[in-house]
């Protein structure tokens, strides 16, 4: 599954190409996706233009004037693919389509269709479902060694559960949790309240 650096770094595409601009199309092929993809989510985002491109936790925040936010997540399996020039031919998983006012596609692939599509807006996004909860950004500057240690204290759970629950940290998964235990020296079985002082 796509963690914090692999969807931090497709959020990095994407600004170049969908801040700024306007969405003249939007396909939706597929609506049984993890969640439903809302039913008038093509005529919310056609025409609306992109202010932002964010990220929290695993999830892409792509914010509109206006004040509507989808909320993409890739799931275990999705991609995005950006074309220039005329929408490429669509592939069997191909499940959204975004087209921009500088002739892009933008592409949603996702196989095994654990990834998501959904739509929030500027002042409810902070309390949505899938947002409300997470612990700290790991990038964040205020998030350092004390910050951890505080959040693990008084954690009965292994070392590594803690780390995984998105409450705890934001993005983390698996493979990072497993290399960043490993390169600190830290079974992953050791109790989190035990690991205090780094």
């Amino acid at each position: 599954m796509p963690e914090l650096p692999e969807v931090e770094t497709v959020r990095r595409g994407l600004v170049g190409v969908l801040e700024g601009r306007t969405l003249q199309r939007v396909t939706v092929r597929r609506r049984d996706l993890r969640f439903p993809v809302p039913p008038r989510l093509a005529d919310a985002l056609t025409g609306a233009r992109v202010r932002a491109l964010e990220r929290r936790a695993k999830y892409i925040l792509i914010r509109f004037e206006g004040g509507r936010v989808a909320i993409l997540h890739l799931g275990m399996s999705g991609r995005v693919r950006i074309t220039h020039g005329p929408p490429p031919p669509l592939e069997a998983h191909d499940h959204v389509i975004l087209e921009t006012d500088a002739g892009v596609s933008i592409v949603f692939n996702d196989p095994r269709r654990f990834g998501s599509l959904l739509l929030s807006s500027d002042n409810a996004i902070a309390d949505h479902k899938l947002i409300k909860g997470l612990g700290p950004e790991p990038l964040d500057p205020a998030f350092d060694a004390a910050a951890l240690a505080a959040r693990l204290k008084g954690r009965n759970t292994p070392v590594k559960a803690a780390l995984l629950d998105q409450r705890t940290v934001a993005g983390l998964g698996n493979i990072y949790v497993c290399e960043s235990l490993f390169r600190a020296g830290i079974s992953p079985k050791r109790l989190a309240r035990s690991v205090q002082g780094l």
